[in-house]
């Protein structure tokens, strides 16, 4: 992802849609442009490079870094994956298209891109994916993308990189209502013995929408909650900061964005606020830290970060080591890199079984390689990912996660197996 220099209320906005809050929208275009049958399709001739499309939203209201590291992780695999001869002796040849962030843009990506056949997309990072009932339509599949919003639980042929297990029958999860755990919550409650946790968010619809959903999970787990909103505009974190230490709250969870957060660290460590974690996501997990949190040393030491990937840092395992080696002339890493490069990873895995196959490597063979899978895990970059359609939405599910905390001079620090630190947990609806 890189480093950051947006404005802060474009970073409020893309913290609120990072968050999953937001689903697909704007204009459409008429689905029948993009009809196409490919469930017989002509075997390419093994001399033509391999087509895939990278649709990002390199330039946005919310910044010019805010979508790219997917981007930039499957574009090192590919450059690595063509050193090395590319799939089954063919040339991949990535075709990439920045959509600006709006819904027009994403349908106009999607066109082009379906239009330049394609044999699949990988590791979209969108604002607003509008352009997805297109590509469901048109049977393109779209592996390892960041949901963003709700297109990968609703619309087949569109695989997340997290994977889902909803109907994806053109209506978000099920009847409309998505579902998550509390995994993360109960984490620190039984591994560090946390009690009293606070949301921090800003008096904006999205920022606290999520706020209530994190609330929810929370009180789910024990917690005794404190809530904190602080105005948009003009907020106030010294005295947030201050009523966190009067209140002696143990995690503070937040729905604001990253320059937000840095203030509210700054604020932190100005009144004297200790707290057992200061508990990020997978979009903030980025070796920028130091300098981000520079004005905030012991805050910044307590910043932990979750998700549902092997931490970028963890070079003792083979396949992070082998994307470290690759990205070596990056500024900086993150773990949406990393995420990017398993996204990269998956789609060779089922185009190099399909050149195997008597039809080679077609969008109906990718696809339905990729439809298939039941705890893929890119090597053990991610957790074990499955599509497998579940007819009811989940009431309990066993979640594992993936753990690291920020410490000066060691970077970010691995905390457990991330396959083993795994809860049973109850999954609460929401709708997106």
């Amino acid at each position: 992802m890189g480093r950051r220099r947006r404005s802060r209320a474009a970073e409020a906005a893309a913290a609120a849609l990072l968050l999953a809050l937001c689903a697909a929208c704007g204009s459409r275009l008429p689905e029948s442009d993009f009809e196409r049958d490919d469930r017989t399709p002509t075997r390419v001739p093994a001399a033509e490079p391999l087509r895939v499309g990278i649709v990002t939203s390199a330039t946005s209201p919310v910044g010019g870094d805010a979508f790219t590291g997917p981007r930039d992780g499957a574009r090192a695999y590919f450059d690595r994956l063509n050193a090395r001869g590319g799939v089954d002796g063919r040339r991949v040849e990535v075709r990439e298209c920045d959509d600006g962030g709006s819904g027009v843009g994403n349908n106009e990506c999607v066109r082009k891109l379906i239009d330049d056949d394609v044999v699949a997309l990988v590791a979209t990072t969108v604002l607003d994916y509008a352009g997805a009932p297109l590509v469901s339509r048109a049977r393109v599949p779209d592996v390892g993308g960041q949901p963003v919003g709700a297109a990968y639980d609703t619309y087949p042929h569109l695989y997340s990189v997290y994977g889902t297990s909803a109907p994806r029958n053109g209506t978000p999860g099920w009847d409309g209502r998505l579902y998550g755990g509390t995994a993360v919550y109960r984490y620190f409650r039984r591994a560090h013995g946390a009690r009293t946790a606070a949301v921090v968010s800003y008096n904006q619809a999205a920022s606290a929408a999520y706020a209530r959903l994190v609330e929810r999970g929370l009180r789910a787990e024990g917690y005794r909650v404190v809530t904190e909103q602080v105005d948009f505009a003009l907020p106030n974190f010294r005295a947030v900061a201050a009523d966190l230490k009067e209140q002696g709250a143990d995690l503070v969870f937040d729905a604001i964005d990253g320059h937000g957060n840095a203030r509210l660290c700054q604020a932190m460590d100005d009144v004297g606020a200790r707290v057992t974690a200061k508990v990020t996501n997978v979009q903030n997990w980025t070796s920028t830290v130091e300098d981000d949190y520079r004005d905030a040393p012991r805050c910044r030491n307590a910043l932990w970060a979750t998700g549902s990937s092997r931490n970028f840092e963890d070079t003792g395992h083979p396949a992070v080591r082998e994307f470290r080696d690759a990205t070596e002339g990056l500024e900086t890493h993150a773990q949406w890199q990393l995420e990017g490069w398993a996204a990269a990873r998956w789609f060779t895995d089922a185009a190099t079984a399909c050149a195997k196959e008597a039809t080679g490597v077609t969008r109906a063979c990718v696809d339905a390689r990729v439809n298939r899978a039941d705890g893929y895990t890119a090597g053990g970059l991610l957790l074990p990912v499955s599509f497998k359609p579940s007819p009811e939405p989940p009431a309990h599910r066993r979640d594992c996660l993936s753990v690291a905390r920020w410490q000066d001079g060691g970077g970010w620090v691995t905390q457990g197996e991330m396959t083993e630190t795994c809860f049973d947990v109850p999954q609460l609806a929401y709708e997106p």
